[in-house]
């Protein structure tokens, strides 16, 4: 019998780090970072051997839903749901859990952040399928686990325990971002895994996992759900949901089942290596840009302009596109240009880039922003 897969996209982030092509409007994940295609709409692509277009949601938020909607004309409108307040993960994966699970319950859904890279299509579509078999056989969650390459302090990490088959091994406990000493820690103990922030389980699991865990939360995503599709489903959805708990799924449900205990959490971890990457800052796209070699010279810069030349310059990263740019004497910057906008910052800064938003909105640049 074939699995009822739904996956779920969440795209309500403003990807701040990525500013100044980054605003409120036009976040990371409907921006054309490394190629032709916006990051949303790889997402959906490299989800197509693995379900309907027409069984695809998107969770996002009213200043980026026309231009979803407009990128992703595969996907039905009434699909893209918009947040009127931005709630974190868990009531976003809570409000796709019990919308899903009014239409079929033992639906196994899966949560895709809309910003990622895959380079392995299909070592990824293997690994989803193994996924979904093992949450559509009970109540089991699975989370991927991305093997760590160096001990980074902006990824969560995931513990593993013992192994039970293929790939797969139990969760031991979640970990959030960790200072330097712990991230060498966690990589030299080699059974930590980066949280990739993907996903797997029935909707009606999580549905329930919500239920007991944000039991506050719970009644009112339910009281949405249930007026999706009528007249009063906006005013419902307007005036209940910025009343949910503001909380990560990963606090809210995946730390307190592994709180339980190895053996009886239900909770399983697969090994994601099919070449994934969050692309989470400007230095993250420098270093992706490498990997594939994409705007690439001898030096190690990464160009994207209207021409350039790099004199004793190395290892920059410039985002000139209507311009030429000369680089003379420098390394490791970041340079950015919109219509608006300059960005000059170190690629070692560049996680930093978002307190130039949280600037801005206090001086109240809106138009910046």
């Amino acid at each position: 019998m074939k699995i009822d897969f739904r996956p779920i996209i969440l795209a309500g982030g403003s990807g701040t780090r990525f500013w100044p092509r980054s605003r409120k409007a036009r976040a990371k994940q409907v921006l054309a970072l490394d190629g032709e295609r916006t990051m949303i709409q790889r997402t959906v692509d490299r989800l197509a051997p693995l379900a309907s277009p027409e069984d695809v949601w998107v969770i996002t938020n009213d200043l980026l839903s026309g231009t979803i909607c407009g990128q992703l004309d595969v996907v039905p409108d009434e699909h893209v749901v918009c947040e009127p307040a931005a709630r974190n993960t868990a009531p976003a994966v809570g409000l796709a859990a019990f919308l899903i699970e009014k239409l079929n319950p033992e639906a196994v859904i899966g949560i895709f952040p809309a910003d990622h890279v895959i380079g392995n299509q299909p070592e990824f579509i293997r690994v989803i399928e193994q996924a979904v078999n093992l949450a559509a056989a009970g109540e089991n969650m699975v989370v991927l686990g991305v093997t760590p390459t160096r001990p980074e302090t902006g990824y969560g990490y995931i513990e593993t325990g013992e192994k039970i088959g293929e790939g797969v091994a139990r969760v031991r406990r979640f970990t959030e971002k960790p200072n330097q000493e712990r991230a060498e820690e966690f990589l030299a103990a080699g059974n930590y895994h980066w949280n990739s922030g993907i996903f797997i389980w029935s909707a009606r699991t999580i549905a329930n996992a919500i239920r007991e865990h944000l039991p506050e939360t719970a009644p009112l995503l339910e009281k949405i759900a249930n007026a999706y599709g009528t007249p009063e489903f906006r005013e419902v959805f307007a005036a209940l949901y910025p009343q949910c708990e503001n909380i990560s799924v990963d606090y809210a449900v995946l730390e307190p089942r592994s709180a339980k205990g190895e053996s009886r959490s239900s909770l399983y971890c697969l090994p994601a290596n099919f070449g994934w990457n969050d692309l989470g800052s400007w230095a993250a796209l420098f270093e992706h840009s490498h990997e594939i070699k994409a705007n690439l010279d001898e030096h190690g810069n990464v160009t994207e302009a209207s021409g350039s030349l790099a004199i004793e310059a190395h290892d920059n990263y410039v985002y000139t596109p209507q311009k030429f740019v000369a680089l003379v004497g420098v390394k490791d910057l970041v340079v950015v240009e919109t219509e608006d906008a300059v960005l000059i910052t170190s690629r070692h800064h560049s996680q930093d880039v978002g307190k130039v938003v949280k600037e801005l909105a206090a001086q109240g640049r809106k138009d910046l922003i």
